[in-house]
């Protein structure tokens, strides 16, 4: 029986990495779309749950934790397609009332995506023009990801607490 050249077998142990990196192909996917927060009207899709006054608590207080539904669509028009629904949570996380901290599933209902979910968690100073959160899991189509996004926002109405958030998203998944 042969014996590998002891010089050979550092080599291939070195490599091993290299060619796992090299060679595990993964997607990217890109996806645009639209989140319609509304915290008063008929089409209320978030509610105060917790707050310094209770449920009557401003979203702009400290303290504030917001439940959300808010319908997903690929435009910034509410009657535009709907693709899924935005499920979780925010909590006004900064002392001056002008952060939010961000968890929350984006469910898609519709299209290439239906039945998949991507998990965002971040800050949301939404004073900034632009603003960066993670995406840290997801189911089906996006088992394995992992990603970023960039939200700006769409429309804001503060003293009826309306907003509209496109979310640029980028992720790499198997």
């Amino acid at each position: 029986m042969h014996i590998p050249n002891s010089s050979f077998f550092p080599l291939i142990i070195v490599a091993l990495p290299f060619l796992y990196w090299t060679f595990n192909f993964k997607k990217q996917t890109k996806l645009a779309f639209y989140v319609h927060d509304y915290l008063s009207g008929h089409d209320t899709s978030a509610i105060t749950v917790a707050g310094k006054e209770g449920p009557q608590t401003s979203v702009l207080s400290f303290g504030t934790i917001i439940a959300v539904d808010d319908p997903v669509t690929e435009g910034p028009d509410l009657n535009s397609k709907l693709i899924g629904r935005a499920q979780g949570m925010y909590i006004n996380s900064q002392l001056d009332g002008k952060g939010l901290h961000l968890m929350f599933s984006i469910i898609f209902t519709d299209g290439i995506y239906k039945g998949s979910t991507l998990e965002i968690q971040g800050a949301d100073l939404f004073a900034m023009k632009e603003r960066e959160f993670s995406i840290v899991s997801g189911t089906g189509y996006f088992r394995f990801v992992r990603g970023y996004g960039i939200m700006t926002t769409h429309f804001i109405d503060i003293p009826n607490l309306k907003a509209i958030l496109k979310l640029d998203v980028t992720v790499k998944h198997y």
